[in-house]
């Protein structure tokens, strides 16, 4: 998808209050019903402002994922994935595939109720510990893929966030800014005494 698009900086995936923000995202189960959750835009009375809610009694089955289409990669070089997340408490579970210098595909798989890392050859599972409120997930790709697989990191495929949780936005950078850096719009404007936690997942 962006694989020939000039990647510096920040590259947005999702935005709550786009008017499209779900637009190169899928949406599983394709079928709702009140026993299995919701995926719908909602206001969230600390930030004042539209979020993404998805929520589910299966995390496994209650999930978003970019790009749509199945057959489609995403081909984002940046390496650092920023989501700004809001821990509703709980069980919340995220994906990201990646390929590395050796051409294969790995996943890692964060979530809030695991609480040991494991290493496969293509996937590694980690605990994630969010604080309460709105946090700012950092997740380092380059550095996971070396220590977990002693290999280079070319590149995002695909992203995969689970219930439950609410979204204010997706990105990636191609280093750790500073909240003084950030644009404008990659903010998370909240009151004082709600300033969101910085969350960096370690393995």
């Amino acid at each position: 998808m962006f694989k020939n698009t000039f990647q510096s900086g920040f590259l947005s995936i999702l935005y709550s209050i786009g008017s499209k923000p779900l637009q190169i995202w899928d949406k599983k189960p394709s079928l709702w019903t009140k026993q299995n959750g919701h995926i719908k835009r909602v206001p969230d009375n600390d930030i004042h402002s539209n979020v993404l809610e998805i929520e589910g009694a299966n995390v496994s089955t209650t999930y978003i994922t970019c790009p749509a289409d199945p057959k489609k990669t995403l081909g984002i070089k940046l390496p650092f994935l920023v989501m700004i997340i809001k821990n509703l408490k709980k069980y919340f579970t995220f994906e990201v595939q990646v390929l590395d210098d050796k051409n294969v595909r790995r996943r890692f798989r964060a979530s809030n109720y695991q609480s040991t890392t494991r290493v496969k050859p293509f996937i590694c599972t980690m605990p994630m510990r969010l604080d309460d409120g709105w946090n700012q997930i950092q997740f380092n790709l380059s550095d996971f893929t070396r220590r977990a697989y002693g290999t280079n990191y070319t590149e995002t495929l695909r992203v995969q966030i689970h219930a439950n949780c609410r979204i204010r936005r997706v990105y990636f950078s191609d280093r750790l800014y500073s909240e003084d850096e950030l644009p404008a719009e990659f903010k998370l404007y909240l009151p004082v005494q709600n300033q969101k936690a910085k969350v960096n997942i370690h393995s």
